[in-house]
């Protein structure tokens, strides 16, 4: 296999990729008004907090602080893999073309299905990039990483399937839920059957794209690609 294809999916590279994201997200948040804080972080980041809220923690930052944290400790667990994993600097700069590449093939499939993933909720042009880029991070992190990984764990008890078995059928439930997602709450959508499956459809890509190429990589792509649609609108 490949050097740069193997080592970029790793979980070092996808730590190392993925701070500028975080750090963007959070610094986005800061710049916006303490009164719009709540309304205006990211749907999956929210949700988290919620489910943090219900042990005991809560507040506009632990989540982001416990995402970070997080990262540090997935990024210890990785030590053992450091020595076969050297960084490059120019694969960092590989993956941010590939990621632009992969938001690209995203835009025009979404584009020919005729609706796209985002649904910015902010007024000003800093909020809906905030969210755009929190979307990529977060909702990846919840439904790719978090979701696929605690289902396929469910399934695997239950039926004793293979691991790549349980994994893409994991996968496919989470589409459906990361779908689902987008029609609960105050600023969801009216539930539409075919808006339902086009974003079950942009489940499976953003799935697959995070089996074939890790979630440094995924997480870039939605975050361009919901950056894509911005400039689209707002050009409009």
């Amino acid at each position: 296999m490949n050097p740069y294809w193997r080592s970029t999916r790793s979980p070092l590279y996808s730590f190392l990729f993925t701070i500028p994201l975080f750090l963007i997200y959070e610094i986005g948040i800061l710049l916006t008004s303490a009164d719009d804080m709540l309304v205006l972080r990211n749907g999956a980041d929210a949700l988290m907090r919620q489910i943090l809220a219900t042990f005991g923690v809560s507040g506009l930052y632990w989540m982001g602080g416990l995402f970070f944290v997080g990262f540090i400790i997935a990024f210890i667990l990785q030590r053992k893999f450091w020595q076969e994993t050297q960084v490059h600097g120019d694969y960092l700069l590989l993956m941010m073309g590939e990621s632009l590449a992969w938001s690209v093939l995203i835009y025009y499939f979404m584009s020919n299905v005729y609706f796209l993933l985002m649904n910015p909720t902010g007024s000003m042009l800093l909020q809906q990039v905030t969210l755009a880029v929190g979307a990529g991070i977060y909702e990846e992190f919840f439904f790719r990483v978090l979701l696929i990984a605690g289902i396929s764990a469910i399934l695997g008890f239950i039926f004793q399937w293979s691991d790549k078995t349980r994994n893409w059928a994991a996968m496919v439930i989470a589409a459906g839920i990361f779908s689902s997602f987008h029609f609960i709450g105050e600023y969801g959508d009216f539930f539409s059957f075919n808006i339902f499956m086009i974003r079950f459809l942009a489940g499976i890509a953003l799935g697959t794209l995070y089996f074939l190429r890790g979630f440094g990589i995924t997480a870039w792509s939605h975050a361009i690609y919901d950056l894509i649609v911005l400039t689209r609108m707002t050009t409009q």
